[in-house]
Order: structure tokens, then C-alpha cells, then sequence
């Protein structure tokens, strides 16, 4: 891979895996507006790892909390705590991810990754995101989630497995239309983001096991390495800044990169 490939697929992966704008949409369509060709299996698999590691490096104070509570109030049920209930409302929200995912695999990779779809679900998920953050009362946290609410944003999420749709987009969607504050609805989308990529990740990593292309370390060790920086920062400014800007931006670009496709590549 050249050099410039790795760098731009690297930073879109990064920014666009946490910003409501469909990071499936991005890495489909960068090689159609590129020239360059597919970046292999392997890259795919590089990048996840760096987002992965960017989000729980991010987050590790409350996965740890999360973590170290939710194994105590399993052996001690007087000793649950509202950070082994956010765990609990973490699994709810992946249940659905994991059961349309395994179910859908094939057509994902094959039907839906037709620029039009991505059209449709880009424009179309936009106006929800942009219902969602208008009329959202916004006035509940992450730890006010209950099993119902886990459950719809799970839902949320587990239709972002369309490519164009955005799984932070649909899964903030979710949040806010349940009220969540537009903080909270993006902590907890980028909480359970964690077993969502790490599942993605090792169905990549499962495929790849049993591919027979050549590896390259250098590309997805960089790629893995620029795709961990840009989405930290991305996690760290999204979340400063948000309460302020809302999500019309994005859905303003969510906009015009559906516009785009359906004019040039539709």
C-alpha cells in the first residue's frame, strides 16, 4: 500500500468510526474516489484494533469501574453499584448487533454495499439524527439507562449494520429520541462500541485467519497506530464539544455526502 492509502484510510477509519457520519460508508466508497485499490482484509483488521484501542484507552477509568464492579455484584448481589448496572445495560445494548450481524454477514458484504444504499441510509439516517436531536428532551445521563432503553439503542445499532447508516449515529439517535443528553447518548455509543468492535474485529480476524494474501506489517501497523491517534482525538473533542455544537453538522454533511453519491456515483 502506499503510503498516502494508508494515512487516508487510517484517519477516515479513525474519524469516522465515532462521528455520526458511517464509517462503513467512507471506507467502501474511499476507494471508489481514490483510484487506489482495496486495502485488504488485513488493513480492515489494523484499523479496528486502533479504534478499539483508542475508545478503551479513552474510556479506561470507567471500564475498569464497570469492569471490577460488574464481576462484584455477580458474586455479591448487595454489592451491585450503578457501574456494574451500566455493564449489565452494555451487554443488552450488543445482544441485537450480534444476532442481526451473524444473521445479515452475507447480505452486508454483498447487496448492501451499493452506493445507493449508502445514499439512502446516509440522507435517511440524517433526518432521524436530526428529529432525534430536536425534539430530545436530553435531560437524563447514561446511568439512568434502563433495560428497555439498552435494548431500543441495541436496536438502533444493530440496524447500523447497513453500510451508510452509522452505528454512532443510530445508536445516539437512539439515545436522544429516550432523552438522553446529547453527552450521554454519545458515552454510551462509544461504551458499547467496545464489544461491537471487538466482535466486527474478530469476524475480520476469522476471515483473515483463513485467507491466503500476503501481509503486510508495516501498512497495518501504521494504519493501526494513525487510526488509534485520530480516533482518540476524535472521541476527546467530539464529547468537549458536543453539548454546545449539537449534531447539525453532521447531519448537514451526512447531507451532502449522500447528495454527492446519488449525483456521481449512483
Amino acid at each position: 500500500m502506499e503510503l498516502l492509502q494508508i494515512i487516508l484510510l487510517a484517519a477516515v477509519q479513525g474519524l469516522t468510526e465515532f462521528l455520526p457520519i458511517s464509517s462503513s460508508a467512507h471506507l467502501i466508497l474511499a476507494p471508489v474516489v481514490t483510484g487506489y485499490e482495496d486495502q485488504g482484509l488485513a488493513f480492515d483488521v489494523a484499523v479496528h484494533v486502533g479504534t478499539l484501542a483508542a475508545v478503551i484507552y479513552y474510556f479506561r477509568h470507567e471500564v475498569a469501574a464497570i469492569s471490577v464492579d460488574f464481576v462484584r455484584a455477580l458474586l455479591d448481589s448487595e454489592a451491585r453499584s450503578r457501574e456494574s448496572r451500566l455493564g449489565w445495560m452494555i451487554i443488552i445494548a450488543t445482544l441485537p448487533v450480534g444476532i442481526f450481524g451473524l444473521l445479515m454477514k452475507s447480505l452486508v458484504e454483498t447487496d448492501l454495499r451499493s452506493p445507493l444504499v449508502i445514499a439512502i441510509t446516509t440522507i435517511g439516517f440524517g433526518i432521524l439524527l436530526l428529529i432525534a436531536d430536536i425534539t430530545g428532551k436530553r435531560q437524563r445521563d447514561e446511568y439512568d439507562i434502563r433495560w428497555r432503553d439498552a435494548l431500543i439503542i441495541g436496536l438502533f445499532q444493530a440496524v447500523a449494520i447497513i453500510p451508510g447508516t452509522s452505528r454512532s449515529g443510530s445508536t445516539m439517535t437512539g439515545g436522544l429520541f429516550l432523552g438522553l443528553s446529547r453527552r450521554a447518548a454519545s458515552r454510551f455509543s462509544f461504551l458499547i462500541s467496545i464489544p461491537t468492535i471487538l466482535m466486527s474485529g474478530g469476524l475480520l480476524t476469522l476471515d483473515l485467519i483463513h485467507s491466503d494474501s500476503a501481509t503486510d506489517w508495516f501498512s497495518i501497523g501504521l494504519g493501526a497506530g494513525l487510526a488509534f491517534i485520530t480516533a482518540y482525538l476524535c472521541i476527546h473533542y467530539f464529547l468537549r464539544f458536543i453539548e454546545k455544537m449539537g449534531m447539525l453538522p453532521f447531519v448537514i454533511y451526512r447531507f451532502v455526502l449522500g447528495g454527492l453519491i446519488l449525483l456521481f456515483l449512483v
